[in-house]
């Protein structure tokens, strides 16, 4: 009797010692106390704003095109915002329209008038521009980036063009993450380097946002380069460039750092009409 007890005493202490010295792993949100990339979805149908924000941020933020926002919530260039406001980043849902609006609804047309001939060429230009400036490439990851050419500032424009000219690769260092569409996946590329090293504006464009305030993105450079092409600069270690000032491909934007992440590397991104595009397919082919 007493040697079972004492079996079960043993038993007792050698499960109590597994139990106190075994630690439960902390939840990914307090290791990491920003995103790893930025790549998370965005799913509330609005955006409360914060301060820092811009309407350009925000649209990065939520995954939408800054213009279906500005639509959605009445607002007109400059787009300003203030913190607290609440914004619609989603479509309101008018399915269910009033019976007197169906009765005024004018039937839609039977034929191409000039005005509909007119939005057809415009549509047809920008699919053909969007088709035009990709270029599939599929480097392997660890494959040395070429040091990107710094330019000289150029004349300011007074409009965007309608498709980018040139793309130039934004930084110098070793690819080490690409694109990928799924739904937590890296929504764009990773650039490792050294910390001060230049990073570039990898098309002409105009800044739109320069600040820390979207979280996971840490010191973020957005450049718009059309009206439905942006590009992101994030994880910078410092920030050289303003909001609305032009810039030109091979440009100093930035230097590289690791603000926002845990290593120092360059965060690039491409988005066409607010959506995530794989940045390798605008960028120079890789030699």
């Amino acid at each position: 009797m007493r040697r079972q007890w004492s079996y079960a005493a043993v038993l007792s202490c050698f499960l109590l010692h597994g139990c106190a010295g075994r630690s439960v792993p902390a939840p990914v949100i307090l290791l990491n106390s920003q995103v790893s990339d930025g790549s998370e979805e965005y799913h509330d149908d609005t955006y409360k704003v914060q301060p820092g924000d811009t309407l350009y941020a925000v649209a990065w933020y939520t995954g939408n095109d800054y213009r279906d926002i500005a639509k959605y919530n009445q607002l007109s260039a400059p787009y300003t915002i203030f913190p607290g406001q609440v914004l619609r980043v989603t479509k309101p849902n008018n399915s269910v329209s009033s019976p007197t609006i169906r009765k005024t609804t004018p039937p839609p047309p039977t034929g191409l008038t000039s005005s509909n001939v007119d939005k057809s060429l415009v549509d047809r230009k920008k699919t053909q521009a969007y088709r035009e400036s990709e270029k599939i490439v599929k480097p392997k990851i660890g494959t040395r980036v070429k040091k990107p050419v710094e330019s000289a500032q150029r004349q300011a424009p007074t409009s965007f063009p309608e498709k980018v000219q040139k793309w130039v690769w934004p930084a110098d260092g070793k690819l080490t993450d690409t694109f990928s569409r799924a739904e937590s996946g890296n929504k764009g590329i990773d650039i490792a380097g050294t910390r001060g090293s230049s990073v570039v504006a990898a098309a002409n464009g105009k800044v739109v946002y320069s600040g820390n305030a979207l979280r996971g993105y840490g010191n973020l450079v957005i450049i718009k380069h059309t009206d439905t092409f942006l590009s992101a600069y994030a994880y910078n270690d410092t920030i050289l460039v303003k909001e609305r000032e032009w810039v030109s491909a091979g440009q100093k934007i930035a230097t590289m750092g690791n603000s926002g992440t845990d290593s120092v590397k360059l965060h690039f991104e491409v988005r066409y009409r607010g959506k995530s595009l794989d940045p390798l397919k605008y960028l120079p082919p890789l030699k």
